[in-house]
C-alpha cells in the first residue's frame, strides 16, 4: 500500500510541479510573459456561424482575450498583420488513442472462466477503474502529424475492454509539459462491445453476451450504490464515479451496433455519445430516432480493382454501393439534423482523414457543418464549450491561420496555435505568385498560368492554344521554370529563374534550349481565383440510391400493406374445412378478412389465383439465420443473453427464405451450453428494421441443449475445465440452476412482502438477469426448446422438469424421439425434427427418416425444422418427405411446417392457418405446395407482399445493370489514379447450433 501511495504521489507531482508560480528559480532570470499578441485585419471564424471581417484576435497567456472588429490593442502587444488571411478554431478529436498504448493480446493455453483481478468486478473486461492519464505518454511525432492537419486537442483513452475507464483531454502543445497540456485528467468514460486484450477470460464470447454483461453491470452498480453489497468492488465504485462524465460508446464497424448501444442506454437512462460506423446513411431513419449525438469516422472504402471480370464477380453489390455511397454519409446526417463530431480514429494517416473530409464536402457536406463537427460539437459533447471549440473570450488560444477558406483545396494552412504556442506548418510570409501571366522569352510570347497551393503551385504554359510540357519549382523565394518550347517531341528545355520581389510581375534570366542566355519577363494579367463548382450535379460522380436493405434485392421503397383479393385459389386452410377448391380470400388491414366464393371488394387489388395454391406462410421453429451471433459459449449457462439483441435484418437469407414461402422463424441460441440464451421470434419483413421484425408480445422462449456439444466433446483437448464434461454433469447443471432460481425468487418474494420500514432497514436481493430468466421457466412464463438426440437425456430433462413442476415445451432435433414418443405425449412436449438427417455425428447414429411419422402417430405435435440456412428455404419439400417416410397425409405433412410449429411457438391463435381474423401471412404457389416444382409466386406478411417472383426477376436485371455501371465507375477511378483494393470474396456466415 505504501508503494502504491508513493507512486500516486509521484504521478501527481509530475502533473503539478511545473505549474507552481511560487517555486524559486535558480537557473536564470525569472520573468513573466504578460504581453499580448494581436492578429489584425483577418477574417475570423469565432464559431462556424459567427464570422468577423477585417477583425482582430487578441490573446494572452494562452487564452483568447477578445475577438472583434473594434478591439483596442494594448501597448504591450506583438501585432501580426493577417490582411487577406483567415483564422479558425483548431480542431478537436473527441475519440482518440493518442499517446496511450493498447495492452497486447495475452496468449492463452486454455479457457479462463474466473476474473484475474481480486477486489474488482467478476469480469476482467469491465475496467472502469483504469484511467488513461496514468498510461499517457506524449507522442511528439503523432502530435506533429495531428497539428499539421489542424488538430489542437484530443480526447484520448485506453481502447481496450467493454467498460474502458476514463479518458484524458490533451492539448497538442509540443512545447509544454504534461501539467500544462493535460486539460482534464478524467474527461469522459469510454465503452465498447469488445473484450480486453489484457485478459483471457472467456465470457463474453459474443456480441449478445457483451450486451447482457453491460446490463447486469448497470443493475449491479445500482444495487451496490444503494448499500446492498457486503463486499467492496473497486470497479463498480469507479463506474459510479464515472457516471457523471460524458459516456462515449464505440459501436464498432457494424452499422447496427449504434442502435444496439442506444438500446442499452435507453434501458438505463444513460445518454451515450455513440461512435458510429460511417455507414449511418443506410439506416438513417433509425439513426435519427436515436436522438443521440454521434462521432463519425472518415474512412471511405477504396474502389475495387475490377478490371478482371472474374475478380469483379467476387465483389458484392453492397460492397460496390458502399464505395459509391459512403462519401455522402455526413451530408445525409446533416440534412437529417443529426448532430455529429468527427474523428480520425479509423485513419492510418491523418492526411487520409483530411482528404476524405474534402471528399465529403464535395458530396454535399456544408463547410460550416464540417467546421462545427471538428470544433463546436466535440467541445459541447465534452462539456467544454467555455474552454475550447471557438474563439470566444476566455477559451484556449487554439486556432489556425490559413490563406483562404479552410476547406478549399487551394488553401494553405500556415500556422496552428495551441494554448497560445505557435506551430508553423507553412511559411506565412511566402508570396502568392499564383495568377495568369503574359510570358515573353527571346521574342516569343506564351500564356503562363500558375495555380494550386501557394506553397507548392503548379504551372501551365500555352503557345496560342497549344499546351506545352512544363514544370515549376518554388523554394525559399526563388522560382525555377522548365518548359519545352518545341512541340515536335524533342527533349530540350528552356530554363528560367528569378528571385520573387514585391512586384506582381516576374522577370529574370534563363537559358534557352540551345544554351543561349536570355532575359525573360512575365507580366501578370489577372489574380488567381479558386475554381468553384458551377454545377455540382455535373461534376459529382453519380450516387446510387439507397435500398432497404442496402444490398441486392433490397427495395427502393419499403413495401406497404395492401388490400388484396385472391380469386379462385386452391386454399389450404389447415382448419376443419381442409383444402378448399376455387376459393377466394380477402386480405384487409393485415388480416384475413373473408374466405369464400364470389367475393368482391372495390378497394382491393385482385390477383387471379386460378390453378394455383394459397397457403399460410411456412414457420421454421428452429433457425439460425438473421442474427449476428448464435452462441454465447463463455459459461455453462447463458440465460441472460437475448438473440433479440442481435437480429440482423440485412441477412440475404431472409429474402431467400421468403422465396421459399417462409414467413416466421424462431432464431434459437446455439448448443454451446446446457442452458442457452433467449430466443427471438421474428417475421421476415425484408427491408424493415430489427425491431420491425420482432413479433409484438411474442411468447418467451429459451434454448436448452443436451448431448455432445454442451459437454464439449469435440471442442479440443484444452476444453476440459468447464463443468459439465459428462452427460451426468448436464443433469446436475439443470438441477442446480433451477434450485438456485427457485431460491432467488423466494428471496425476492420475502423481501417484497416486507413493510416499507422493514425494507428500509433490510438489504435488497441482487437483481440477476440470468436467475430472473430461469425463474420464468419454473413459473411457466418462458418455454424451453431443447436441442436433443439421445433418448436417455430426453427422459432425463423431462424428469427434471417434473421435479420443478413445469413442462419442457419442445424437443428440437429429437432424432430418437420415436423411442420415447409415448413418454413425450405423457409429459406434453412437442417434437421439432429433421425430416431425414442422420449419421453426421456419433449421437445421431440411431436416427431414422420415419421419426416424424412415428411421433405424429403417437400423438406428439410434430414440426419439421431447418437449423440450416439452405434447408430453410425448402421446408415445403422437407415436409413432403414425411409422406414417403411414414405415409403421413398431405394435409398433416403441410401442418408440420405451418400450424404445428405455430402451436409449438404458442402463436397458433395468430398464424399457422387461413382463418378469418388471423394475420395475413400467406403464400401463393404456382403448383401443389409439397411439390418440388412449386414456386412461391408471392409471399405476404400481415398483408404486405415482401416477395414477388416476377419482381425478383426484374430486380435481377436491375442488379446486373447497376453492377456493370459501378464496375465501369471503379475502372475509371483506377485510371484516374485513385487507390484501389483487391477484390475478395466474402464468405457468407451460415450459423448452426455449434457455430462459435
Amino acid at each position: 500500500m505504501r508503494v502504491k501511495l508513493l507512486s500516486l504521489c509521484m504521478l501527481w507531482l509530475s502533473f503539478s510541479v511545473f505549474s507552481q508560480e511560487y517555486f524559486p528559480k535558480n537557473d536564470g532570470v525569472k520573468t513573466s510573459k504578460n504581453s499580448y499578441t494581436a492578429f489584425t485585419n483577418a477574417k475570423i471564424y469565432v464559431t462556424p456561424t459567427e464570422v468577423l471581417e477585417n477583425a482582430t484576435l487578441l490573446i494572452q497567456k494562452g487564452k483568447v482575450i477578445a475577438a472583434g472588429t473594434s478591439i483596442e490593442v494594448p501597448d504591450n502587444s506583438i501585432t501580426i498583420n493577417l490582411e487577406g488571411k483567415y483564422i479558425y478554431p483548431s480542431f478537436i478529436d473527441i475519440y482518440s488513442e493518442f499517446g496511450v498504448e493498447k495492452p497486447k493480446r495475452q496468449r492463452s493455453s486454455g479457457p479462463q472462466y474466473d476474473a484475474s483481478r481480486k477486489g474488482y468486478y467478476w469480469n476482467d473486461h469491465i475496467i472502469p477503474d483504469q484511467d488513461a492519464v496514468n498510461k499517457f505518454k506524449f507522442d511528439t511525432n503523432k502530435a506533429k502529424e495531428l497539428v499539421e492537419n489542424g488538430f489542437g486537442v484530443v480526447n484520448t483513452h485506453i481502447a481496450d475492454g467493454i467498460v474502458r475507464g476514463s479518458g484524458v483531454l490533451v492539448a497538442l502543445n509540443s512545447e509544454a509539459n504534461n501539467s500544462e497540456r493535460i486539460l482534464e485528467q478524467k474527461s469522459s468514460q469510454f465503452l465498447s462491445f469488445d473484450k480486453s486484450a489484457a485478459s483471457n477470460q472467456s465470457y463474453p464470447t459474443s456480441l449478445m453476451g457483451a450486451m447482457a454483461l453491460l446490463r447486469q453491470l448497470y443493475h449491479d452498480a445500482d444495487w451496490y450504490a444503494k448499500g446492498n453489497a457486503d463486499n467492496k468492488d473497486m470497479a463498480i465504485e469507479a463506474l459510479i464515479k464515472n457516471q457523471e462524465l460524458p459516456q462515449i460508446f464505440d459501436a464498432g464497424n457494424n452499422k447496427l451496433n449504434a442502435l444496439r448501444a442506444n438500446k442499452i442506454g435507453n434501458e438505463f437512462d444513460i445518454k451515450y455519445i455513440i461512435k458510429g460506423s460511417g455507414y449511418e446513411y443506410e439506416r438513417i431513419d433509425e439513426i435519427k430516432n436515436l436522438n443521440s449525438p454521434l462521432i463519425i469516422p472518415l474512412n471511405f472504402p477504396n474502389a475495387y480493382d475490377v478490371t478482371d471480370p472474374y475478380q469483379a464477380s467476387k465483389v458484392s453489390l453492397s460492397d460496390m454501393r458502399q464505395w459509391n455511397q459512403a462519401p455522402t454519409n455526413l451530408s445525409v446526417l446533416s440534412s437529417n439534423n443529426i448532430s455529429f463530431a468527427l474523428t480520425t480514429a479509423e485513419n492510418k494517416k491523418v492526411s487520409e482523414f483530411k482528404s476524405n473530409l474534402m471528399k465529403a464536402i464535395e458530396y454535399g457536406l456544408a463547410p460550416e457543418i464540417a467546421l462545427a463537427a471538428l470544433t463546436e460539437v466535440p467541445a459541447k459533447l465534452l462539456g467544454k464549450s467555455d474552454e475550447m471549440g471557438s474563439l470566444k473570450n476566455g477559451t484556449h488560444a487554439n486556432f489556425l491561420i490559413t490563406s483562404g477558406p479552410l476547406f478549399e483545396k487551394s488553401t494553405t494552412l500556415y500556422e496552428n496555435w495551441v494554448q497560445g504556442q505557435k506551430h508553423i506548418i507553412n511559411n506565412m510570409n511566402i508570396k502568392d505568385i499564383r495568377g495568369d501571366y503574359n510570358l515573353k522569352v527571346n521574342g516569343t510570347e506564351y500564356n503562363l498560368s500558375i495555380k494550386g497551393k501557394i506553397e507548392s503551385p503548379s504551372i501551365e504554359i500555352k503557345k496560342d492554344t497549344l499546351k506545352i510540357a512544363s514544370k515549376l519549382e518554388y523554394n525559399n523565394g526563388w522560382v525555377n521554370v522548365f518548359f519545352a518550347p518545341e512541340t515536335d517531341g524533342s527533349k530540350t528545355y528552356t530554363r528560367l529563374t528569378t528571385k520573387v520581389t514585391k512586384s506582381d510581375n516576374l522577370n529574370g534570366s534563363g537559358v534557352l534550349a540551345n544554351g543561349t542566355s536570355v532575359s525573360w519577363y512575365a507580366t501578370k494579367t489577372s489574380d488567381f481565383e479558386s475554381k468553384k463548382k458551377q454545377d455540382k450535379n455535373e461534376e459529382q460522380p453519380k450516387v446510387f440510391p439507397v435500398s432497404f436493405p442496402n444490398k441486392a434485392y433490397g427495395f427502393k421503397n419499403t413495401p406497404q400493406q395492401e388490400t388484396i383479393l385472391f380469386k379462385n385459389a386452391t386454399v389450404w386452410t389447415n382448419e376443419n374445412e381442409g383444402v378448399l377448391k376455387n376459393t377466394d380470400v380477402l386480405v384487409k388491414n393485415g388480416k384475413i378478412a373473408e374466405i369464400g366464393t364470389n367475393l368482391s371488394s372495390n378497394e382491393a387489388r385482385v390477383i387471379d389465383a386460378t390453378g394455383k395454391h394459397l397457403t399460410t406462410g411456412i414457420i421454421d421453429e428452429h433457425s439460425h439465420i438473421a442474427a449476428d451471433a448464435i452462441n454465447e459459449a463463455g459459461h455453462n449457462s447463458s440465460a441472460e443473453v437475448n438473440i433479440g439483441d442481435v437480429v440482423n435484418p440485412d441477412d440475404i437469407n431472409i429474402y431467400r427464405n421468403l422465396s421459399g414461402g417462409v414467413t416466421t422463424i424462431q432464431i434459437l441460441h446455439g448448443s454451446a451450453n446446457p442452458i442457452g440464451g433467449r430466443s427471438a421470434l421474428i417475421k421476415l419483413k425484408w427491408g424493415g428494421s430489427a425491431e420491425d421484425m420482432l413479433i409484438d408480445n411474442a411468447p418467451k422462449f429459451i434454448k436448452f441443449a443436451l448431448g455432445e456439444n454442451v459437454k464439449q466433446s469435440n471442442w479440443g483437448t484444452t476444453q476440459t475445465i468447464r463443468f459439465p464434461q459428462t452427460r451426468m454433469g448436464v443433469e446436475q447443471v439443470f438441477t442446480d440452476y433451477f434450485q438456485r432460481a427457485k431460491e432467488y425468487k423466494e428471496s425476492w418474494n420475502n423481501y417484497n412482502q416486507l413493510s416499507r420500514r422493514a425494507k428500509a432497514n433490510s438489504k435488497a436481493p441482487r437483481y440477476d438477469i440470468e436467475m430472473e430468466t430461469i425463474a420464468e421457466i419454473i413459473n411457466k412464463e418462458r418455454f424451453i426448446s431443447c436441442h436433443s438426440y439421445v433418448q436417455s437425456e430426453i427422459n432425463m430433462l423431462m424428469k427434471v422438469a417434473d421435479n420443478f413442476n413445469f413442462n419442457v415445451n419442445t424437443f428440437t432435433h429429437i432424432l430418437e424421439g420415436y423411442k420415447v414418443a409415448d413418454k413425450m405425449v405423457e409429459h406434453g412436449v412437442g417434437g421439432s425434427t429433421f425430416s431425414d438427417w442422420w449419421a453426421y455425428k456419433y449421437e445421431v447414429k440411431d436416427a431414422i427418416p420415419y421419426n416424424a411419422a412415428i411421433m405424429h402417430d403417437a400423438g406428439v405435435t410434430v414440426a419439421i425444422n431447418s437449423d440450416d440456412a439452405e434447408m430453410s428455404r425448402r421446408l415445403n419439400q422437407e415436409a413432403a418427405k414425411t409422406i414417403k417416410y411414414g405415409g403421413v397425409s398431405e394435409e398433416d405433412a403441410w401442418k408440420f411446417v405451418t400450424l404445428n410449429p405455430a402451436k409449438l411457438l404458442h402463436l397458433d391463435d395468430r398464424i399457422g392457418s387461413i382463418k378469418k381474423g388471423k394475420d395475413a401471412d400467406l403464400v401463393l404457389w404456382s403448383d401443389h405446395p409439397l411439390s418440388i416444382y412449386a414456386i412461391a409466386e408471392k409471399t405476404m406478411i400481415e398483408g404486405t407482399v415482401y416477395y414477388d417472383y416476377e419482381t425478383m426477376q426484374e430486380m435481377q436485371n436491375s442488379i446486373n445493370t447497376e453492377r456493370n455501371e459501378l464496375i465501369n465507375m471503379m475502372i475509371a477511378a483506377k485510371n484516374n489514379g485513385m487507390k484501389t483494393q483487391a477484390p475478395v470474396k466474402k464468405e457468407e456466415k451460415h450459423f448452426h447450433c455449434d457455430s462459435l
